[in-house]
């Protein structure tokens, strides 16, 4: 078990301007204020419900991909390509179904997580706070982008007690890392989820038809701009490709241990997707990996991450906990990423969808759905825990033939 000890103490001046910051922000960029439950038959569905009310260019930021989105659609439609085989006769009732697990020391009520997502803002006015406490309600792991609309010292007043992980895209600016490591590890965040697959954004032609820019600001760059003037793009008024130019992109194993001995926290490598790269991270000194093409919003001709993943955990070999994300919209398919190699599993878009469609309480209930989805291929799956979902063998149709 890890220790994590939480500083409680948040920097007043910091926080002063992080909400000074915010209330200007939701003065100029009018986003959703629903609070409360919301009602879903499928995930699938709350993207249309979105599209009806969201901002034609926030929400093509949102929910578009690289190019065709060819590995957009993969990442979803290849969980097809795997079965649950159904088991009878195991004693189990659906009252013995347990999602309870735990990842790096922190215990969970559900092996569903949230991915790391930028501009939540967009989606809903209280954007990543709102997110923050959905995702506590949940039981479960917030994780805050670099590119937040809210700073990590306003994540952390709302989640106390509750884990949550700061998500590094490295700067080319070592004083920028530095400055906002420390701010990560004094506010209390368990982990360190370091984004190597952004080199570059990927060519996201909705972003273009839309000339896209972002209508607010990431707080986190907008707190080291206002101490520094370095003159850096802050988010309000540019491109993702603008943001993306500031960022690191010569990725060595050397920068896992200059983010470990800067924040004093466990590092989760994010975006791999090949068994040889898993390989020199975790050498390197990784913690943890994340097994991810970025929701498809990269490399468009790469495989989907679902497909990679098992010759990734056989690589692994336990010798890291592994994340999964990609594509996720079903139980089902969190059953299979557990069953080929994951730990636990990470969800994106459809939580920034019941973000904006409820708030809070609208990601809690994104996360239930999964849950109970998950709770009914477990059932029928004959798996009464989360050790035995992993424990599972899946079946392809070579093994029918």
């Amino acid at each position: 078990m890890l220790n994590f000890k939480k500083n409680t103490v948040v920097t007043s001046t910091l926080l002063a301007v992080a909400l000074t910051l915010g209330t200007a922000q939701a003065a100029e960029y009018k986003a959703s204020d629903k609070e409360g439950p919301i009602k879903i038959v499928n995930l699938d569905e709350l993207e249309s419900q979105v599209a009806k009310s969201m901002d034609k260019g926030a929400f093509g930021y949102i929910r578009g991909g690289a190019e065709d989105e060819l590995n957009l659609k993969k990442n979803t439609q290849h969980f097809d390509n795997k079965y649950i085989m159904p088991r009878v006769m195991q004693g189990i009732e659906i009252s013995d179904i347990d999602l309870s697990t735990d990842f790096l020391g922190i215990k969970l009520k559900t092996p569903i997580i949230q991915a790391p997502m930028a501009a939540q803002g967009l989606a809903h006015k209280d954007g990543e706070i709102a997110t923050a406490k959905g995702m506590a309600k949940a039981g479960s792991i917030f994780s805050l982008s670099t590119y937040g609309n809210k700073t990590i010292e306003e994540v952390a007043e709302v989640s106390g007690e509750n884990p949550f992980f700061f998500q590094l895209y490295m700067s080319k600016n070592d004083a920028f890392n530095e400055f906002t490591l420390k701010r990560a590890k004094e506010s209390g965040a368990k982990a360190i989820i370091l984004t190597v697959d952004s080199p570059v954004g990927g060519y996201r032609e909705d972003d273009i038809r839309n000339s896209f820019q972002f209508p607010l600001g990431f707080a986190n760059l907008e707190l080291f701009a206002k101490q520094n003037s370095d003159g850096s793009k802050t988010g309000k008024g540019a491109g993702i490709s603008e943001i993306y130019a500031q960022a690191k992109q010569a990725f060595t194993p050397a920068d896992i241990q200059y983010v470990k001995k800067l924040s004093g926290l466990p590092v989760i490598v994010k975006g791999i997707q090949s068994p040889e790269d898993a390989d020199v991270v975790i050498k390197a000194g990784a913690d943890a990996i994340w097994v991810s093409n970025h929701g498809g919003r990269q490399l468009d001709s790469g495989p989907a991450s679902f497909d990679v993943l098992p010759s990734i955990a056989k690589v692994v070999n336990k010798r890291v906990p592994i994340v999964f994300d990609s594509g996720v919209r079903r139980g089902s398919h969190v059953f299979k990423a557990l069953a080929s190699g994951a730990d636990v599993v990470a969800v994106g878009r459809p939580i920034l969808y019941g973000l904006n469609l409820g708030g809070a309480e609208g990601v809690n209930s994104v996360i239930q759905q999964l849950n109970k989805e998950l709770s009914i291929n477990m059932m029928l799956g004959g798996a009464k825990n989360i050790e035995g979902v992993k424990a599972t063998k899946l079946y392809t149709d070579k093994d029918f033939q």
